[in-house]
């Protein structure tokens, strides 16, 4: 779920090993999971001392770099992605010459030709770049099925696959199930490609180009693209199905909620939620400010030039129940899109993937440690996250055990480069394979590693024009390079005597750990990942529901309204409601969005329902639409709500001064209105993007990470109000707790609606308006008391809004600068 603070990490044993024998562990490590062994003290003990007399040896003034983040020509520290793999991958594929690779830099001589050549760095300080990946783009020729990309390849593939160890599938091989069989005998390259994937990257980390390129290649594959957590261009999803495909089939939905709107989600052919990214497990993602566009705030509902962060936690996820809750509201807003949930590789992942099969989930992906954008943190890179074999076997293994494994898909991501790679992951028991880094180096990424100033020479991980300007990559060349791997993959499948990819999968008796003659890497210990235990089938066979993912009243409401308000018509109906029909609304707005998108229907429909509401009332919710509650909601109303009204009062018998809603309301809403005659539990409004809420009391964290919309609160608030507030507005009727003390004011200012100026004026008139609505629809005593005084009433609201220069210190919190270095 994450932590947010550092003094989370104090004690709290939250660390995995990689690499140390039990001797090690046991003596300074006791209790942390060290699952396939390692160096011993006198290995460690070895590696100092050789340290120690390279830095004082009499004949070494200067301590050469090691290559800690990036290659480096005399370093010591092997990169998986180093020039030589990255130069053999461009020649691999169709490329276009390259005019210039950092901003105003000459055209560069050939590398062969002696000396290194410098490029102008992004920053201006001359910093060295890896030349021969650039000068490989620059050469680089367009060759077809017929020409000699294969071969190319195949020069690339050998030097992936014979790298030094570097991950724990490079200590092993593979045996054959028999003998060989013809090529032409294995399943074809249409079939291999099915299976594959790209990372999710946003746009945002990426450019539009970059990111629409993924995606045409990947749909004329017949795999699927992944939109990342940052949301989608509308204006691509109604390209699906035609010639020049731009629509992402894997639209990705995060803690941030970014660019999650109705619309978005029925255009997707898989719903991913992201619990976690490889690269950074428990940190959200981040978008530095410079690279919040107008275009990147727009499709995100988020602020101009302001840094983003996705919150540690999804606010609506605190338990396995809540996840398969998210599971069943996707699968409500578009039934026919394949739920699937990322997880890392971590200990434990299996028994968490197990929970996940049983709420319903339709693919679970492993994020190895290698996921990620140079984005992330230095910490990050290089001390998080664990390879993707260790937490794959787990959780293969573990479905096995509880008879779950042929319901779900598994699929894996990280650093996977070749065909090798993926058969190794077949083996451990993967069905499906992603490509993030390759397939940004295979349109032409050339590893500079400046993705978070927004300066990438290459036109790919960067915002500004006139570098997107620059962007040379093609379809084609992603398509070439995953060709080329699904052909490798055939051919390593011929050698096994295997004719499917479903023969590989699962079947760890064709894995052996081989000895490499390095001491430390054979003291490794693979064994745990190569148990046979558990039942049959080892991969997926058929998606069988533990239970019916349907909603019989939400389903009911859909089919009472949808075609009549298409065509026209105004349609009034009422129906009872019990605490167990959830999420009802997101299958209507599911079903408007995807005729309608973000304009409303011909017609209109109210609903009127007496009761209590299950969890996620009135999510996803659309324009055209009213839902009328006579009675109490739990959890999640309107979530993800892009338009429409909720409308919420007491029962005729209710008490007085009723807590109507539950915790969560309106997480991640775009639009729509919601006024409640009550109060509400706690992050009332987190995330909201664009709702306007009128309710009589909320209680704590209420709108925090709030980037828009309109709040008003006609009674007591709890502790941290506006926390990561940067857009939006919030006003407070003040009961006597003294509002400032209950505002975090880290992002945000609090002050009385008193004076004569015009922004003033404007405020009041918002605020009269929303509260004229709310006693208009709810009958709301508080609000006809507001009303009945109003001048005097006026001197008691606060409004509470981001400060003057919030982007200034939300960058600066990010470790970002507004303006470009």
């Amino acid at each position: 779920m994450g932590i947010s603070t550092l003094d989370g990490y104090q004690g709290a044993q939250i660390f995995e090993i990689v690499g140390l024998d039990a001797g090690v562990v046991d003596f300074a490590f006791a209790g942390t999971p060290s699952p396939v062994g390692g160096a011993s003290f006198a290995d460690l003990g070895e590696q100092v001392l050789a340290l120690h007399a390279e830095g004082f040896a009499d004949t070494a003034p200067a301590l050469k770099s090691p290559g800690f983040f990036k290659h480096h020509k005399q370093g010591t520290e092997y990169h998986a992605t180093n020039p030589d793999v990255v130069d053999a991958l461009h020649n691999a594929v169709p490329g276009v010459e390259l005019e210039a690779v950092a901003v105003g830099a000459p055209t560069l001589p050939s590398p062969r030709g002696g000396g290194e050549a410098n490029v102008a760095s992004p920053r201006g300080g001359g910093e060295r770049t890896e030349m021969s990946a650039a000068h490989a783009l620059q050469r680089a020729v367009a060759t077809g099925p017929d020409g000699n990309g294969y071969a190319s390849y195949e020069r690339f593939a050998r030097l992936v696959n014979d790298r030094p160890p570097t991950y724990p599938r490079d200590l092993l091989v593979m045996k054959a199930a028999g003998p060989p069989v013809p090529l032409n005998e294995v399943e074809p390259v249409s079939a291999i490609l099915r299976r594959f994937s790209t990372g999710a990257m946003s746009h945002g980390s990426i450019a539009a180009e970059a990111h629409e390129t993924i995606a045409i290649a990947m749909n004329r594959l017949g795999g699927k693209s992944n939109t990342g957590e940052g949301g989608e261009d509308p204006a691509r999803y109604r390209t699906k199905g035609q010639p020049i495909d731009r629509n992402s089939a894997i639209k990705q939905v995060a803690s941030g909620r970014f660019g999650v709107t109705p619309e978005y989600c029925v255009f997707a052919d898989e719903l991913q939620i992201k619990m976690a990214q490889g690269s950074k497990p428990g940190e959200g993602g981040q978008l530095p400010g410079h690279k919040a566009t107008e275009e990147i705030a727009r499709l995100r509902h988020t602020q101009q030039g302001i840094a983003l962060i996705s919150p540690p936690p999804h606010h609506d996820i605190y338990s396995i129940e809540d996840l398969a809750q998210l599971i069943y509201d996707l699968k409500q807003v578009n039934p026919l899109a394949a739920v699937s949930v990322k997880l890392v590789s971590e200990a434990g992942v299996g028994t968490i993937a197990a929970g996940v099969v049983k709420g319903l989930a339709d693919v679970v992906h492993i994020a190895g440690m290698d996921g990620g954008t140079g984005a992330s943190p230095l910490s990050s890179i290089k001390n998080a996250g664990m390879p993707w074999e260790i937490g794959l076997a787990e959780t293969q293994q573990t479905l096995r055990l509880n008879d779950l494994r042929d319901r779900v898909r598994l699929r894996v991501d990280g650093g996977i480069k070749s065909g090798r790679d993926v058969v190794i992951a077949a083996l451990l028991g993967a069905d499906e394979y992603s490509f993030g880094t390759a397939a940004l180096l295979a349109e032409g990424c050339i590893m500079v590693r400046t993705c978070h100033l927004d300066t990438c020479p290459v036109g790919i991980a960067t915002q500004r024009p006139e570098l997107r300007a620059k962007f040379a990559g093609t379809p084609e060349m992603l398509e070439a390079y995953l060709t080329h791997v699904a052909e490798e993959v055939r051919h390593i499948l011929a050698g096994l005597g295997l004719r499917r990819l479903d023969d590989a999968i699962g079947q760890t008796d064709l894995l052996a750990q081989r000895v490499t003659g390095d001491a430390r890497a054979d003291r490794m210990d693979l064994s745990p990942l190569l148990s046979d235990e558990g039942s049959e089938p080892r991969r997926f066979v058929a998606s069988i529901p533990l239970q019916k993912p349907s909603s019989g009243l939400g389903d009911r409401v859909c089919l009472d309204a949808l075609t009549a308000v298409l065509t026209g018509a105004d349609v009034r109906a009422s129906y009872a409601i019990e605490n167990s029909d959830r999420s009802v609304g997101a299958r209507l707005g599911g079903a408007l969005a995807r005729e309608c998108g973000t304009s409303p229907p011909a017609g209109s429909a109210s609903f009127v329902f007496t009761g209590e509401a299950g969890q996620s009332f009135g999510a996803f919710l659309t324009d055209g639409i009213e839902f009328v509650l006579i009675g109490e909601a739990n959890d999640y109303v309107g979530k993800g709500m892009g338009g429409g009204r909720i409308i919420m009062r007491p029962p005729a018998n209710d008490a007085g001064e009723p807590y109507l809603l539950g915790n969560t309301v309106l997480y991640g809403a775009t639009g729509g209105e919601l006024f409640c005659a009550g109060k509400a539990g706690e992050r009332f409004a987190v995330r909201n993007s664009g709702a306007s809420a009128v309710v009589e009391g909320v209680g704590e964290h209420c709108a925090e990470y709030m980037t828009g919309g309109t709040l008003v609160v006609l009674g007591p608030v709890g502790h941290n109000l506006g926390a990561g507030m940067t857009g939006g507005e919030v006003f407070v009727y003040d009961t006597g707790i003294g509002l400032p003390g209950m505002v975090n004011g880290e992002l945000v200012d609090a002050h009385r609606l008193s004076g004569e100026h015009q922004l003033l004026a404007e405020q009041v008139l918002r605020l009269r308006a929303l509260i004229d609505q709310h006693a208009a629809y709810t009958g709301s005593p508080a609000a006809g008391a507001i009303l009945d005084d109003w001048h005097a009433a006026l001197h008691r609201f606060w409004r509470v809004a981001p400060k003057a220069d919030v982007a200034r210190i939300e960058n600066a919190h990010e470790g970002t600068v507004a303006s470009r270095a």
